[in-house]
């Protein structure tokens, strides 16, 4: 099954037109504080459970969709299939992402600058691979091996959209907001 999709300029203009809408933010919560859409609600990717969601009634008698948006379309891309196959109807992703969103100019708050998880992951696998290479090439050719793992870790996470290393770095320290839960449970309303 597809996932649908919106535009962030489809899903202000719901806003506009007085639409009572739920948007999930699924990025972590440094990364949310940095910048997000005003309405939307802070649940890392991580810690959405779908036995959470609970579906409000809509206008048209049917479940009211739940909008997932992240930083570029792919974490939340992830929430909503893990949402879809968890049996949550109406899951909707926001093309494009926070990135989108704040590019077409609509309304977002901006709180302390953050480095994005996927600036982290790149970081970190780049200093794993020519740590394991300079190792590899001056101690012990078995420090080869850390290279080659990270490199079947990229193409692990290019095939099937997922980063364990993201993942990871997504629950350090640094990555948290001090003095805040990770954020409310997810319900749908």
């Amino acid at each position: 099954m597809a996932i649908a999709t919106i535009s962030p300029k489809q899903l202000f203009e719901q806003i506009q037109s007085g639409a009572q809408v739920e948007l999930i933010d699924v990025r972590t919560p440094v990364e949310y504080r940095e910048v997000h859409v005003t309405f939307a609600r802070n649940v890392p990717l991580d810690q959405l459970k779908p036995d959470d969601l609970i579906p409000r009634v809509g206008a048209d008698g049917g479940p009211r969709p739940v909008y997932i948006i992240c930083r570029s379309g792919g974490r939340s891309k992830q929430a909503c299939e893990k949402l879809v196959a968890a049996g949550c109807p109406r899951v909707v992703n926001v093309e494009g992402g926070t990135l989108a969103w704040d590019k077409d100019g609509l309304p977002v708050v901006r709180g302390a600058k953050a480095m994005s998880l996927e600036r982290q992951v790149r970081i970190a696998a780049g200093s794993l691979v020519l740590i394991g290479s300079t190792l590899g090439a001056f101690v012990h050719p078995y420090w080869m091996g850390l290279a080659a793992f990270v490199g079947a870790g990229l193409i692990f996470a290019g095939i099937t959209d997922t980063c364990g290393m993201g993942m990871l770095l997504a629950r350090m320290p640094w990555n948290r907001v001090r003095g805040t839960s990770a954020g409310p449970s997810c319900g749908v309303g």
